[in-house]
C-alpha cells in the first residue's frame, strides 16, 4: 500500500470514529442512525476506501459499542460483507449514481446481520428490529448519497487516494 493510501485511509477511519464517537447514542441499538456510515459511498469512488472505513468501523466498534464481542464480529463483518458487494458490482456498473443506490440498497439489506446480533443478544424480534435498523440505514445512506456526491464533484474522491 502507498503511503498516501494508507495516510487517506487512516484519516477515513479516524472520521468514523469520531463520528461515531460523537453521535453515541444514535449510532447504537435497534434504532440507530449511525451518521458515519456515510462513509461507505467513498468505495464507489475507489475501492482502496475499503481498508479505511472497515478499520474504522471495528475500532469504532471497538471503544464505543455496548455490545462490543458481538459487535466486533457482526458489525464489522456486515460492513465487509456490504462493502465487498459494492466493489464487486461496480465493476460491472459504471454510473455514479447507479452504484451509489446499489451500496445504499445493499447496506440497507444487510442490516439483517446487525438485526440478528440484536436478536441474539438483546433478545429482539428479528424482523422488527431488522425494520428499524434498516430504515435509519437507509436514510443515512440516501442522505449520506447525495452528501457524497456533491463533496466528490469537489474533491474528487477517485484521485485523492
Amino acid at each position: 500500500m502507498k503511503l498516501r493510501t494508507l495516510a487517506v485511509n487512516a484519516i477515513v477511519a479516524a472520521l468514523y470514529i469520531v463520528l461515531t464517537f460523537f453521535l453515541q447514542p444514535i449510532s447504537f441499538s435497534a434504532v440507530q442512525f449511525r451518521i458515519s456510515e456515510m462513509l461507505n459511498h467513498l468505495v464507489v469512488f475507489d475501492k482502496k476506501y475499503f481498508f479505511g472505513i472497515v478499520c474504522g468501523v471495528f475500532i469504532g466498534n471497538l471503544f464505543f459499542s455496548p455490545l462490543l464481542p458481538y459487535d466486533l464480529v457482526f458489525g464489522t463483518g456486515q460492513s465487509v460483507i456490504a462493502l465487498l458487494t459494492t466493489i464487486i458490482c461496480s465493476k460491472y456498473v459504471k454510473n455514479t449514481w447507479a452504484r451509489l443506490s446499489i451500496n445504499t440498497i445493499v447496506f440497507t439489506l444487510t442490516m439483517c446481520i446487525i438485526a440478528w446480533e440484536l436478536s441474539l443478544v438483546s433478545h429482539l424480534p428479528f424482523f422488527w428490529t431488522w425494520l428499524t435498523v434498516a430504515v435509519g440505514e437507509f436514510t443515512v445512506m440516501l442522505a449520506g448519497a447525495v452528501i457524497m456526491y456533491t463533496v466528490n464533484r469537489r474533491v474528487h474522491f477517485d484521485k485523492f487516494i
